[in-house]
């Protein structure tokens, strides 16, 4: 059984994929594995059926079998250590990919939420020397990490903020010319199911 991701139905960014349903479209697109998109109004996430699944009221969520998760980083995870991919085989390797997804939800993220645009400078200072002109995050090899960081940094894209980092704008410009995230973005504005 194909998992089923809800997502917006009139996404509040317009279909630009900015919200957290796509990096779990991404992860799927990445893994190759068929999944099925179930629209949803903001009514409809307001209704009982769905806040017994997801009791936030928020986006996404994903269904397979009688799993339900919800929270875009733990759906990551989940799709990344069921399916090859995006999880290195070595396990010093593995363990720091999914380092960087905490990364990318607990340390970047927050200070992008914040708006203490010295703080995110410093944070984003600090990524780019962590990046070190490598490609990805751990080197040549794209992962799970890199998955959540492009996502997290996406939106900063073309904020003075990230154009003082070329490297870093390199790096999400990298990650979104990956032909999973262009299936990912292009399956949620012309409603194809991936097969």
């Amino acid at each position: 059984m194909n998992p089923t991701v809800s997502i917006f139905k009139n996404p509040p960014d317009g279909g630009r994929g900015y919200h957290r349903d796509m990096r779990v479209r991404w992860a799927l697109e990445e893994v190759g594995q068929p999944y099925t998109l179930r629209y949803l109004t903001f009514s409809e996430m307001r209704r009982l059926e769905y806040l017994k699944m997801q009791p936030f009221g928020q986006m996404p969520i994903y269904q397979e079998g009688d799993l339900i998760l919800f929270e875009s980083g733990a759906i990551v995870l989940h799709i990344a250590q069921r399916f090859a991919g995006l999880l290195p085989d070595e396990p010093n390797a593995r363990s720091r990919s999914i380092m960087w997804m905490f990364a990318a939800v607990n340390t970047i993220e927050p200070c992008i939420a914040s708006g203490s645009v010295g703080y995110l400078s410093q944070r984003l200072r600090q990524l780019d020397d962590a990046l070190g002109g490598n490609e990805w995050l751990e080197g040549a090899q794209f992962g799970v990490g890199d998955l959540m960081m492009v996502s997290v940094l996406r939106p900063l894209k073309h904020s003075d903020i990230l154009m003082e980092s070329p490297g870093l704008q390199d790096y999400v410009q990298r990650g979104e010319e990956r032909y999973a995230f262009q299936r990912a973005l292009g399956n949620h504005a012309t409603d194809r199911r991936t097969a």
